[in-house]
Order: C-alpha cells, then structure tokens, then sequence
C-alpha cells in the first residue's frame, strides 16, 4: 500500500460524473433491439437519441425519422442495453503485487493504472464503487483518464480499532494507514494517545465520510482467518449508531461481512449491503445442506432487502494460483499489460500462491488438492446460499471485489464476466443478473434518475452488443461499442494489447 496522500473529494466527479467525457452534438443509434431492465416486456427494435451526453428519445419503432444533423451509428442485428455497475471495486490496489513490489516495478505499475479504466471499459463496466479509499491520488488520476468508467467511493472506511482490515497492518503505521477508525475504549491501551476517542466516534467518522464527497460508507464485521480468528469486532450499539448516521447523511451503508455470525449481525443492524458471500458457517461448516440456522439469516435478509453481493470471484481469485489455465486464458492480454502479464508467470509473480499453499498446510501438494481445500466447503456454501436467495428473488446487486486480494486472479473489467458465469452456476437466472448489474446497483445506489436503464434524461452509458443479455451470459464479452457520456468507443481499442 503506497503512503496516504490527503483525502480530498471532486465534487463534481463524484455527484455528477466525468463531464469531460460528454459527447457534444446528436447520435442516433437506430435498428437496434432495445434491453432495459425498467421494460423487459418491451424488447423492441427502435432508436436511441444521445445529446450532450444524455438519452434524449427512445423509439420503440422501426420508422423513426433521423434527426436533423444528427450521426447515425447502425444498430443493425445488435442489442442496447445500459452500461454495467460494478459496486465493490478498490482501484488502488494492483492485482498480484506487494506494496514492495510495486516501488521495484513502478514502470509496470504507472501501466498497469493507465490501463485499468480501459480494462472496465472494454467489459462494459461504465460505472465504479471504490469502497475503501486509501489513496486519493490514484482515484484522482483514474478520472483524468481521457476514458473512464464513472466513479464513485465511500472515502474513507470505519474498521473498529485494531480489528480488520487494520490488522493487516503493523501497530505502528495501522492508525495512519485507517485514519478513521472507531474508537474502542476496552482496547485504549492499544490505541496511540495522540488519537481522542472523542475524534473517532461513528458521528464524526461518518461525517467525515460525508466531507469527502462519498455516497456510502464502509464497514467490517470480521473476526479473522486462519489461525487469527481473535480480532476485534463492532458490537450491535456501534453499528446502530454507524446505521443512524448514515441515514441522516443521506450515505448507503455497506458491511464486509462472510459468516453467518456476521450477516446475522448485518441483518440485525439494517444495513444496506453485504458484501459478501457467506461462505463461513461456524460450527456448522461440515452440514451437507443448508443448515435451518442459515436459512433463517438469509430469510430475514431477502425480507428486509438488504442488498447482496456473493463475490464468488474472491474464492476463485485465490484458486487461480493453483488452476494452470487461468494465466493462459486469452481474456487476460485484454485486460493486463503485456508486462504486467508476463511478471505474473515468474517466481516472484507467484508469490501470493506461495503464501497460499504454506498457509494452507498443503505445501508440497499438488495444485488439484489444494483447489479441493477452497472447493469445500467455502465454493459449496456460496453456491448453495447464492441458490437459496436466488429462489427466493433477493435484492442482488453487482460487485467483485477486484482486487479482493494480492491477486493476479482479480483482473479489472475481466473479472466482472467470471463474477457473472459463477453467480449463472450458483442458481442467478440471466435476468437476475442483468438487473443485478443494472437497475438493482442503480436503485440501491441512489443513482437511478442518472443511470441503470434507457430512458430519456439518463446519462448515456451504453453497450452495443452482438448478443442478449437475456439469452446468454456470451453477450458480455460481444460488446462491439461502449458509449461513455454519449461518446462511442469501440470495444477493441479499450483492450491492452490494442496498441
């Protein structure tokens, strides 16, 4: 992680999006099948009116007449369907590094950030949620970026003192590196006394969130891993008040939270999203089928709404390192730097791997029996939660986690389309996730008079694609066009190895 640079907020990106990126003058996108999710009873050949960078007609008719003055671009036997929303993003972090290894690799990296918005771009993602903003330059820089999704961020997170993701840190520099903790007066002989608890209540780390120009706030209930599984965590009076201010401020409130215990208490609390999967079940983690104490948990979920992400690709971002196909997959030149790429296949590349397989027990095993330790149970619980809430129409709302981890195996824009083909596998019909990516996020987001459908007055974040999202998950890598703010860009232009 590189040092913290002020927390500042760009006002105007962050309510508005990038301005900068709007396509003057009109384009008529014509005889394209119109998808959008408000009007999955209308799938409809028409035409698309884009001015100054907003939809300003849809015709749901074959005649309309071109307006005067206007570009045509041709839709003929493709589908228009609104830009993707990938809620749960950390754009500064790169994939497979080290905070060391980034300041040995720096021409790699300086690429690899130039790349990353075109690398969401090219897999129709026009939209970002960075939830944890620990360096304000790279989000700054990623919106100078002539192309760029939309971004939007939480600011600056609220872990309970020493808890996760603090933890990770050494006692020394973690209290600089999450500046805005929550106080935890049992701990205070572990907190710097030039920290006040009175600084570092959830009012005034929520308002200091506000400050920043956020639309969400982020928090943790998280006990550990492996053989940490002692740390601290909030109590149910903290996330009450975290939930009052939020509400106040007008900010989403979204929880890190993997275990039953844990979505229990997210569930408890009212919160707006969880952003993850459950795939620890505690003592029962050995039950073949889901438990009756698991189903009542996500009962209450799919009752109070609350938002859900299964993050399928933070497990399987881990089993990358031990699957010898995924570096070879084609998808990955279209996204990552040939440098970058090529730094994955060495020794010190795979360094996360390593780290992997010692923690695990497994060293020495082969790659197929380690894959079996993420298999079971935690893919199986995902699956069958996933499938369970899926059933029962839960309010799904896209996001990844990339990077979830030090992981070459959370790839930008890529790792969207493998999040999708897990969530089709964990019981998600195609319409649930193309509202999930669309609509949901925008709705839950509170973005919705902006993006997520096409209608007249949205901001025209678009895909033209060569299939239906409806018909097959394939019609997210057949995009041929990404229209930011109105502006076309063709979809083979965004990819890295383009030049």
């Amino acid at each position: 992680m590189r040092p913290l640079a002020a927390l500042f907020a760009l006002l105007l990106s962050v309510v508005t999006g990038s301005t900068s990126q709007a396509q003057t003058g009109a384009t008529w996108i014509t005889n394209v099948t119109i998808v959008s999710p408000e009007k999955l009873d209308r799938i409809e050949k028409g035409s698309v009116l884009i001015e100054n960078g907003h939809i300003t007609r849809v015709e749901r008719k074959n005649n309309a007449k071109v307006p005067a003055g206007a570009t045509v671009i041709s839709g003929k036997g493709q589908y228009l369907i609104p830009g993707l929303i990938d809620s749960h993003v950390h754009l500064s972090s790169v994939p497979g590094m080290t905070w060391n290894q980034e300041q040995a690799n720096q021409a790699m990296v300086k690429a690899y950030l130039k790349q990353m918005p075109r690398s969401y771009l090219y897999y129709g993602y026009t939209t970002l949620v960075d939830l944890v903003v620990t360096e304000p330059d790279v989000l700054n820089e990623f919106r100078k970026e002539p192309l760029h999704p939309d971004l939007y961020d939480c600011g600056n997170s609220l872990p309970i003192a020493n808890g996760y993701p603090m933890s990770f840190s050494p006692p020394d520099v973690r209290f600089k590196l999450f500046p805005n903790f929550i106080y935890d007066p049992k701990q205070a002989d572990r907190i710097p006394a030039e920290y006040k608890p009175e600084d570092h209540t959830p009012a005034v780390a929520v308002a200091r969130v506000k400050s920043s120009g956020a639309v969400c706030v982020k928090t943790y209930y998280e006990k550990g891993f492996a053989d940490d599984k002692n740390l601290p965590v909030m109590g149910p009076d903290v996330l009450e008040q975290i939930r009052k201010e939020a509400t106040a401020n007008g900010l989403l409130l979204m929880i890190h939270a993997n275990s039953l215990e844990a979505q229990k208490f997210a569930a408890d609390g009212n919160v707006d999203v969880i952003v993850h999967g459950m795939w620890h079940w505690g003592d029962l983690n050995k039950q073949p089928e889901l438990p009756a104490e698991v189903k009542q948990v996500l009962d209450r979920i799919v009752e109070k709404r609350i938002g859900y992400q299964p993050t399928f690709q933070v497990i399987y971002g881990e089993m990358a390192y031990f699957d010898p196909a995924y570096l070879k997959m084609p998808a990955l030149a279209k996204v990552a730097p040939p440098a970058l790429l090529a730094w994955f296949s060495t020794p010190e590349g795979k360094w996360f791997g390593k780290e992997l397989n010692d923690a695990l027990n497994e060293k020495g095993a082969p790659d197929s029996e380690v894959l079996k330790f993420f298999e079971e149970p935690y893919v199986r619980h995902i699956r069958q939660t996933t499938a369970y809430l899926a059933a029962r129409n839960a309010n799904f709302v896209f996001g990844t986690d990339t990077p979830s981890a030090p992981t070459y195996g959370n790839l930008p824009g890529l790792n969207g389309y493998l999040e999708m083909q897990h969530l089709r596998e964990g019981g998600l019909s195609l319409e649930q996730i193309f509202r999930a990516a669309t609509i949901s996020n925008a709705k839950e987001l509170k973005l919705d008079s902006q993006i997520g459908t096409i209608e007249p007055g949205k901001i025209a974040n678009l895909i033209l694609t060569t299939k239906s999202p409806l018909e097959s998950l394939d019609a997210y890598d057949s995009i041929t066009t990404v229209f930011v703010h109105g502006k076309p860009i063709r979809r083979e232009t965004l990819a890295a190895n383009s030049k």
